[in-house]
């Protein structure tokens, strides 16, 4: 009998991540949940059985502690669930600013970076797993308002589409959640404006759900769309053109 999957989540302790803990949960996974808000995060490894661990991602040693947490407590490691994430919130202009900008590229790209990094290891040594980071529909277009976000959600994108075909031989899949507006923190200062233009806001449930089904499915170096009124799927990109 196949043992339920130890599962590690960055960010676990509230929005997506928490969604996706208690999903999991309900099926059965083993769970370390990781997170900054201590308060957050100890709640929601209580309420699914799970073990905390603090965690700022924009630390390669925190990465690892929080890996070495699943292998302590579990013995294994199946699926990282690389989430956390924060906004951004300013331009290139005038607005811009050194230390947001640090932050914002710490635990967006550095976080996903460090995070595969930290994983991998533990992957390999359970026979391979899977890498889960979320992205953002940012990372699939241009997003003007918050160019250091897209930016980092692009690199986030590239990460996944470039790791895939490099890991599946040894077993490990890679695959990048790309959700439109969640409900969710990050859009919490912005989310009236973001009505009041007619954006719609995703439920966290529906990215749940999304990543649910990009879990069980077979490919890797994918990106998943998530986007109010449709069903999720790998955003197809176009080939680049080649030489002549």
């Amino acid at each position: 009998m196949t043992p339920p999957p130890v599962v590690l989540i960055t960010g676990g302790g509230n929005g997506i991540g928490a969604g996706v803990a208690r999903r999991l949960a309900a099926e059965g996974a083993r769970l370390i949940i990781a997170d900054v808000d201590d308060a957050a995060g100890k709640a929601v490894a209580d309420e699914v059985g799970g073990a905390y661990v603090h965690c700022d991602v924009s630390s390669l040693d925190d990465n690892r502690a929080a890996v070495a947490a699943a292998l302590d407590r579990y013995g294994r490691l199946d699926i990282a669930f690389l989430n956390a994430g924060v906004a951004s919130g300013f331009g290139l202009g005038d607005d811009f600013d050194l230390a947001r900008y640090r932050r914002a590229m710490g635990v967006n790209l550095d976080g996903v970076v460090f995070g595969v990094h930290a994983a991998l290891p533990a992957l390999l040594a359970s026979g391979g797993g899977a890498i889960v980071a979320t992205a953002s529909m940012a990372g699939i277009v241009g997003i003007p308002s918050d160019p250091v976000y897209a930016a980092n959600k692009h690199a986030v994108v590239g990460l996944v589409r470039s790791l895939g075909p490099e890991l599946a031989p040894q077993g490990v899949r890679v695959q990048a959640l790309c959700p439109s507006f969640a409900d969710t923190a990050i859009i919490a200062t912005g989310k009236s404006t973001l009505e009041a233009m007619g954006f719609p806001i995703l439920a966290v449930s529906d990215v749940v759900d999304a990543f649910m089904r990009l879990l069980a499915s077979e490919g890797t170096g994918e990106c998943w769309f998530v986007v109010p009124g449709r069903e999720s799927e790998p955003f197809a990109f176009r080939r680049a053109p080649g030489p002549r």
